[in-house]
């Protein structure tokens, strides 16, 4: 339900605050007050299309506020969930700049205009003489006819068997697609299947390979150091000397001469212990020789598995690591080769299975529809004579569709057709009716179909337009009875429509600063009465006028 619409420089407006209940609210007001300038400002916040004109003159934007309470469990709270705009109200505001740009919030979030727009489709339809929503998109038709008859569940059941259908087939066409792409590459398949698992590349294999193998180089090059110290004390040839042999020639060189006496010994003492240090020296490179050098055959065997995985890495256009991962791949695609047809035999029976679903319940949806669109019709035919329709026939053609255009709304084409005079053929209802005409056509179905519309406002826009007397009357015991269901607002110049509102607003123009100004008052009984009486004076004289509304009041209570 609208509860609150704010406009703020507007056209005429400079500020208006309404407050709306549930039933019917008339808005009346002579021609040119600004009625006209409310719905436009209603349209915007709707998300229909922003002008600069809008903008009230002298200031540098409009602004409109739309408050909302839907009812309960209604299609908007899950669409809000969806966007993270969730909120006790649906608050929809949108701002137009005097050079025409234009913003749009949803419960004072910014959001795009397409989706201000689709929110706000669930929430009100406008029925005006230039332009009519709803009823007239042909896809919302098949819901509307299925709420009428009752059948949402039988729908539903249909949408589920659909979903399972398409699934099943979406499956059996990725596995078709598997299959023959590995068929392509068969071939390839078994010689890389076959190549790496003999080449059996292990997790984390080549980051082991290569410490172990800078282990090995790091203890050669120690080898090598040490071997080089240990010739460095050793004799290359039998004439080269060394450090041991020349401490001990120098040693026999210092007792030969006895003359030295006891100057000699403590030198004889240091050589000799330089001659201990270096012998002992000598055996520990001779034993670190040994343990340093590497296994030159683990290093060979090192290297060439470690160049192999890169090898293999670089031909399959992978890291060493992906390897292993890349061989499971190649497995997988090697037994859907293998196993693939039994899984496309057994999808392919499913699919045939989920389809037979789909047309069995399917078809039950449209004889359900075909029987419902036959009381809806007669319904509608009970409506049309009193609102000066009575040449005018309703048909709702139930076609059924191609396969290939089957969907989760069924096997069937709904469409509504009306034909406003005899011998005409039926057609959509924007090419067929027009005006006024239009717009009770669009009444008579709302009064039929009230019970199923997902829409919980409507708002009319001179349905009584050409009409008046018992026509008038009957137009507005009908928009008091779609009121009983569903908020209804109405812009209406008849006194018999403006008598059944359970609210009552005056639009009026008047001057203010200067300034022309529209402004919207509410009406209580005295003020009904007043303006109802200025509504018929057209009609019947003044005078009698004024003694009207009473009883007009009286009777649509």
């Amino acid at each position: 339900m609208l509860v609150t619409l704010l406009i703020r420089d507007v056209v005429l407006i400079e500020r208006l605050d309404l407050h709306f209940g549930p039933g019917l609210s008339v808005l009346t007001g002579e021609t040119g007050a600004g009625k006209s300038i409310l719905l436009d400002s209603l349209g915007l916040a709707l998300g229909m299309r922003a002008d600069s004109g809008l903008v009230r003159a002298g200031q540098r934007q409009a602004s409109v506020t739309a408050a909302f309470q839907p009812p309960d469990g209604h299609p908007v709270f899950a669409m809000l969930t969806e966007q993270g705009l969730e909120g006790e109200e649906l608050v929809l505001r949108r701002v137009v700049q005097a050079d025409g740009k234009s913003r749009a919030f949803v419960n004072d979030q910014p959001v795009g205009v397409a989706l201000l727009r689709r929110l706000a489709g669930t929430l009100v339809e406008v029925q005006g003489q230039n332009e009519q929503a709803g009823l007239s998109d042909v896809s919302t038709h098949p819901a509307l006819l299925d709420g009428f008859g009752g059948l949402g569940s039988l729908r539903a059941d249909v949408a589920a068997a659909w979903r399972a259908w398409r699934g099943t087939e979406a499956e059996l066409t990725r596995a078709r697609a598997a299959v023959a792409a590995a068929m392509r590459d068969e071939e390839f398949l078994r010689h890389a299947v076959q190549e790496l698992t003999k080449l059996s590349p292990e997790d984390g294999e080549e980051d082991r390979l290569a410490a172990e193998r800078q282990t090995l180089q790091q203890g050669e090059r120690r080898a090598e150091a040490i071997a080089s110290a240990l010739s460095e004390l050793q004799p290359r040839d039998r004439r080269g000397s060394s450090p041991g042999s020349a401490l001990r020639a120098a040693s026999r060189a210092l007792e030969r001469v006895p003359a030295l006496g006891e100057l000699a010994q403590p030198i004889l003492a240091a050589l000799g212990q330089a001659q201990d240090a270096l012998a002992e020296a000598e055996q520990m490179l001779e034993r670190s020789v040994a343990e340093a050098a590497p296994d030159p055959r683990r290093l060979e065997q090192l290297e060439d598995r470690l160049f192999g995985l890169r090898a293999a890495a670089r031909k399959y256009g992978v890291t060493v690591i992906e390897l292993a991962p890349h061989l499971a791949e190649l497995r997988t695609r090697l037994g859907a080769l293998d196993a693939g047809s039994g899984r496309v035999a057994e999808l392919e029976r499913g699919a045939t299975a989920a389809r037979a679903a789909y047309v069995q319940t399917g078809t039950r949806l449209s004889e359900a529809r075909r029987t419902a669109a036959a009381r809806l019709e007669n319904a509608l035919a009970q409506e049309l004579p009193p609102l000066k329709l009575d040449r005018a026939r309703v048909v709702l053609d139930v076609t059924p569709r191609d396969e290939a255009a089957w969907n989760a709304e069924g096997m069937d084409r709904v469409a509504l057709l009306v034909s406003t005079n005899p011998g005409q053929a039926p057609g959509a209802l924007e090419k067929v009716a027009w005006g006024g005409e239009l717009s009770r056509l669009m009444l008579a179905l709302k009064v039929v179909l009230a019970a199923g519309s997902p829409v919980p406002t409507l708002v009319f826009d001179e349905v009584d337009a050409g009409i008046g007397g018992a026509t008038a009357a009957a137009v507005g015991e009908r928009l008091a009875r779609v009121a009983e269901g569903l908020q209804v607002l109405v812009v209406t110049h008849s006194p018999q429509v403006a008598a059944r509102g359970a609210h009552h607003w005056r639009v009026a123009k008047g001057v203010a600063g200067g300034r022309a100004e529209t402004r919207v008052e509410p009406l209580h009984a005295a003020e009904r009465q007043e303006e109802i009486a200025r509504m018929l004076a057209g009609e019947t004289g003044r005078e009698a006028a004024r003694a009207a509304p009473a009883s007009l009041l009286a009777g649509a209570a």
